[in-house]
């Protein structure tokens, strides 16, 4: 196996792990502000994901947390 076939695989897992973790959220969201409305400040990380959290609690499909 060559360099370039580990760093693709590395690249592949690399990927799905942060779109099981949902860590991509935040750059597609960055990219589609900036797209629709470049003037408009980004939410930084932190605040994107206090956002989703929020979102996720108070939705009823989503389940809930406990703790």
């Amino acid at each position: 196996m060559s360099v370039r076939d580990v760093r693709r695989i590395a690249g592949r897992i690399r990927w799905y792990v942060r779109e099981l973790t949902g860590e991509s959220a935040y750059d597609r969201y960055v990219a589609h502000a900036r797209a629709h409305d470049p003037d408009t400040p980004v939410m930084t990380r932190r605040v994107f994901e206090h956002s989703r959290t929020d979102a996720r609690e108070a939705d009823p499909r989503e389940g809930f947390r406990c703790c």
